[in-house]
């Protein structure tokens, strides 16, 4: 690693904690040691665990940038705008950047529709990503407990996340059970008007709790799972969603699930969403 060029970084930027015991970190170029806190080695691997979830603080000499580059935001944190847009990135990819939010609950199908979907935008040739709400708790999420903050947490983080992929131009599909409205309004209100898609796999609980794929309900019924949604914590079922599907029948059913992922395509078809801006 250059030491130079740490040097200059670690003088303007805000570092996080985990780099060392001090926020502010400005190492002498006369003093290598200076250059490794401890827990940080640029010659070998690090005893500590690095974090880099803090925001990194915008200094004066940031915010002093020609006008157009930054926007302020809030207090010292700047928004730094780039010349290539979203409607560039769609006109690159051919298509729209949108989120299709798939809400329902435990066993209505939200999983199986999502990957039937992404594989029905992909033999259209349109690019998708899947945010599944196991999947994030094994990495993004890993760290959150299924405590009703914690549950709350994990939609947010989802919700940005998703954002983020709508405006690369990507078709994002978010599959969770999302069980309150005020969570799911929130994630909504992160995008631009209409590229929020609500769909409400509307599936009664008796028929979920028969599939019961991962035996979830059979240990929430015993008492071994707390605050399981539609057992004894409510879902919320939207109010004005964009699509609802009715999926009573085998969820693993092949042409079933083609047949809901193809009411999706079309509506995303119908809205311009397949095509560029």
């Amino acid at each position: 690693m250059d030491v130079a060029a740490v040097a200059r970084c670690a003088g303007r930027c805000y570092v996080s904690p985990a780099f060392g015991e001090s926020r502010n970190l400005r190492p002498s170029l006369s003093d290598s040691r200076s250059l490794e806190p401890a827990g940080l080695k640029f010659r070998g691997k690090s005893q500590r665990r690095l974090s880099f979830f803090r925001r990194i603080m915008a200094t004066d000499e940031s915010i002093s940038g020609r006008r157009g580059e930054t926007q302020q935001i809030n207090g010292n944190v700047v928004w730094h705008a780039c010349p290539i847009t979203k409607s560039d990135r769609q006109e690159l990819i051919k298509q729209k950047g949108c989120v299709i939010w798939i809400t329902g609950l435990s066993g209505s199908g939200k999983s199986s529709l999502a990957c039937a979907l992404s594989r029905a935008l992909y033999n259209r040739g349109k690019l998708s990503y899947i945010l599944d709400g196991d999947n994030v708790r094994h990495g993004l999420n890993s760290d959150l407990s299924f405590k009703a903050e914690d549950r709350a947490e994990n939609i947010r983080r989802v919700g940005e996340v998703a954002r983020l992929f709508a405006d690369a131009g990507i078709i994002c599909i978010a599959s969770l059970i999302s069980p309150y409205r005020k969570e799911r309004a929130a994630c909504r209100a992160l995008l631009p008007q209409g590229d929020f898609i609500e769909v409400f796999m509307d599936v009664p609980l008796h028929v979920c709790e028969a599939r019961d794929p991962k035996g979830l309900y059979k240990r929430a019924r015993a008492g071994e799972i707390k605050g399981f949604t539609g057992i004894d914590d409510p879902y919320e079922p939207p109010l004005d969603c964009e699509i609802v599907i009715q999926n009573n029948r085998d969820e693993n059913s092949s042409s079933s699930l083609s047949e809901m992922a193809e009411i999706v395509v079309t509506y995303l078809d119908q809205n311009g969403y397949l095509k560029p801006s």
